[in-house]
């Protein structure tokens, strides 16, 4: 049929199909690295060696000590559809490797000029396969050293539009590191180097813990804010390092999960860890190195083609164990679980006994400010209520202490402010602050607000008006991962405009001995990931704005210092309410939730009927 007059469909040459593959598993020198060192851990490799330069565009090479091939095997291993993980159909049901494909190496070749050098260690000599795009150049012998060496050169040489669309060289670098450091991670018993334009990125020893490479690489200041997961439920072990509550991000950039050793996850597993954690505040994420082993069969990796995502069999099952693991460890560490739900008790019937609450009011009800209000209703003298007591406490009632003590004098407001003049009542349950003001009350988030007024003050800062900077008594260093530094890299000149004194320390790390006044006692570390979280957010576009960069590093900076910041005194609210009214847009937080509730008190005359 295909050689019939007329005829439309044809078969593609397996040079085309290799370049179409090319497209789904090669999609940046990372995912090279990727799939070099994969095949280096399922041929038993216990030391693993990476070079790259030009951010892996001119050459990637992986080198390890593996079981080697033959000159058979080396020939056929470039090839579509030749691997040595898998035999026959039933073998895809049971995969105890990390790949299986055998698309990788021949995607690869089809896209580079490729090199594979190999000698097995009974052998006298080696093998070299050379590959130009795809095309067998040479079959010779070499000398080598036991087990295989891969060069690929030149990388999408032949495809220039996917060559077009590679980002910076140091981009693409910060790329490589991760897909480095998330391997390493996995498999802490292999010995791995990375050497990124001549320079020594990593040099890690193998290691007889998990902690002693996450010590490594993460340092100690992240090794103290987790906690051990070890729990065996049925089949299932998860086990690996939890992140306290109170250590976390604004994206998974810090979540390491693993299935079988093979980095990938499952939206049942990111459910579980969720449901395992109590509320985090702004849909944070918890910091994790997480493994989860299970048997081959009860795990579909066969799911996606760079095998991201996997399938479980049982996933009631996985779910009830990462709950068990990760509420097991945070028990252990103190830390309470989510409360449940408080049961509803009835009111008692009438006629009963008079209903008596379990905490009284701390201070009488006020009196009604009599008739109907004028348009500026003058302020009546409220005492602020002091916390709950219990009906055995015994009168008088104590002094609030001096850091709640909110004043009884009314400030005035110049013309323009969504208020003429407000007294702070008090602090709710809850959180709130309730303010009286001039025509009605207003109920104020005071996180909200805080982000509101910071995040204004360091727009105008960075437009120049007067930036004002805070020097650290003692510089602070903050290790990021490759791409969270790489990110923050990019707008160093923002920060330093918005006051920040930052400068690169190493490779993965910033030395900060200066902050914004505006964020005076706010974690530096703290800023930085969530700038670095809100700038993958965002992407690389410019957004319609001329200052969005500036904005975007506002928004993540006031966010991460008010989270940072702890309690606010009754003279920090004061002055936030201030600050609040004299906003370009006092309503909303920079992230559009609602700082202030008004109701007026013609709506509370309506509703109550006068």
């Amino acid at each position: 049929m295909s050689g019939a007059e007329g005829s439309k469909i044809r078969m593609l040459s397996t040079h085309v199909a290799n370049k179409i593959a090319a497209g789904e598993v090669v999609e940046r020198p990372a995912s090279v690295v990727k799939e070099l060192l994969e095949n280096a851990l399922d041929a038993g490799a216990t030391r693993i060696d990476i070079v790259v330069t030009a951010g892996g565009r001119k050459l990637v090479s992986v080198a390890d000590n593996g079981g080697g091939m033959n000159r058979d095997d080396a020939i056929m291993a470039p090839e579509r559809q030749a691997t040595s993980k898998i035999h026959d159909v039933d073998d895809i049901e049971n995969i105890a490797t990390l790949g299986f494909r055998g698309e990788a190496l021949a995607s690869i070749a089809s896209v580079s000029r490729f090199t594979l050098r190999t000698r097995r260690p009974e052998d006298e000599s080696g093998t070299e396969v050379s590959i130009v795009g795809g095309r067998l150049q040479d079959v010779k012998d070499c000398g080598c050293p036991p087990g295989t060496c891969i060069e690929v050169r030149d990388l999408f040489f032949n495809v220039p539009a996917r060559r077009n669309f590679l980002r910076a060289f140091t981009t693409e670098q910060a790329h490589i590191r991760n897909v480095f450091v998330v391997h390493a991670i996995a498999h802490h018993d292999v010995a791995f180097s990375l050497k990124c334009d001549g320079d020594v990125a990593y040099q890690l020893a193998a290691a007889e813990a998990l902690r002693d490479r996450i010590l490594e690489i993460g340092g100690a200041d992240e090794l103290e804010r987790l906690v051990p997961v070890d729990c065996t439920l049925g089949a299932i072990r998860v086990h690996g390092f939890a992140g306290l509550p109170s250590w976390t991000r604004g994206d998974r950039n810090g979540q390491f999960i693993y299935i079988n050793r093979r980095p990938a996850t499952a939206p049942v597993v990111l459910g579980a860890i969720s449901e395992a954690y109590p509320k985090l505040e702004d849909n944070r994420k918890p910091v994790l190195y997480l493994f989860i082993d299970l048997p081959p069969d009860q795990v579909d990796v066969n799911v996606h083609p760079t095998k991201r995502e996997v399938r479980f069999r049982r996933l009631a099952d996985v779910r009830e164990a990462v709950i068990a693991a990760l509420s097991t460890a945070l028990n252990r560490a103190g830390v309470a679980a989510p409360p449940p739900a408080a049961p509803w008790t009835p009111p008692p019937a009438l006629g009963s006994s008079p209903w008596t609450p379990s905490q009284p009011p701390a201070a009488p009800w006020p009196q009604a400010a009599g008739p109907a209000a004028p348009p500026v209703r003058p302020l009546p003298s409220f005492a602020f209520a002091p916390a709950p007591r219990t009906p055995a406490e015994a009168q008088p009632t104590p002094t609030p202490p001096a850091e709640v003590a909110f004043s009884e004098a009314t400030v005035q407001m110049p013309a323009g402010s969504p208020w003429t003049q407000f007294r702070i009542l008090g602090r709710l349950s809850a959180g709130y602050v309730l303010l009286e003001t001039n025509d009605g009350y207003t109920v104020v988030d005071p996180a909200a607000a805080h982000e509101r007024v910071l995040y204004e003050k360091l727009l105008r800062v960075a437009a120049g008006a007067g930036r004002v900077s805070q020097r650290l008594l003692i510089p602070q260093s903050v290790e990021m991962k490759p791409l969270d530094h790489r990110r923050v890299e990019g707008v160093l000149p923002v920060l330093e405009e918005m006051g920040f004194g930052i400068a690169p320390l190493g490779k993965d790390a910033f030395i900060v001995d200066a902050v914004p006044d505006a964020l005076a006692g706010a974690s530096c570390e703290a800023v930085l990931l969530d700038t670095a979280a809100a700038l993958e957010d965002a992407g690389a576009g410019r957004r319609g704005r001329e200052r969005w960069r500036e904005e975007l590093v506002a928004k993540a900076a006031s966010r991460a210092a008010v989270r940072t910041r702890g309690a606010l005194s009754a003279k920090e609210l004061n002055a936030i309410v201030v600050d609040l009214a004299a906003c370009e847009m006092p309503y909303t937080s920079p992230a559009g939730r609602p700082t202030m509730i008004f109701t007026s008190f013609r709506e509370l005359d309506r509703r109550f009927g006068r």
